[in-house]
């Protein structure tokens, strides 16, 4: 015997999306996805690893977005640009510039600003040092001559 589903039952039917229009769907997807892709990421260091399957992650929602498959063979850039999306790795890379600004205007006193001036003593370990937050926005910005200087906060 099969049970009909109920309309207050609090789950979301299967065909949810296929009535929505793509805008809409665009909309979701920042406000949902987005959100929880960038979530905390502020204090990352971001690898290359973690560059791509965040861009792997957006691309592959928007392709579903469009109706694209990969057999299709269109290009990443040009899937982006339709829809308006931007590329995920460059908003988090605004978003850490922005939270660094952030913790620059702050007491000096406070906690976080405190921990980004921590220098720990002692010796790193002899393999190839980790790269850190500050390590990574400095480089960032070694071309553009807007080097934020976290070292000199």
């Amino acid at each position: 015997m099969v049970k009909r589903r109920k309309k207050s039952d609090g789950s979301i039917p299967r065909n949810f999306g296929k009535k929505m229009n793509k805008e809409t769907k665009l909309r979701i997807q920042n406000i949902t996805a987005k959100a929880a892709l960038k979530f905390g990421s502020e204090a990352w260091v971001l690898k290359k690893g973690e560059k791509q399957r965040l861009e792997a992650a957006q691309m592959k929602f928007l392709r579903h977005l469009r109706g694209i498959t990969k057999l299709d063979k269109e290009k990443n850039q040009r899937i982006r640009e339709k829809p308006g999306a931007q590329n995920i790795v460059k908003e988090i890379k605004h978003y850490q510039k922005k939270w660094l600004q952030h913790v620059q205007r702050m007491d000096s006193n406070g906690k976080t600003k405190q921990a980004l001036r921590c220098r720990p003593k002692g010796q790193r370990n002899i393999r190839r040092p980790k790269k850190r937050w500050r390590d990574q926005l400095h480089f960032e910005d070694q071309g553009t001559g807007n080097t934020p200087n976290p070292s000199g906060i």
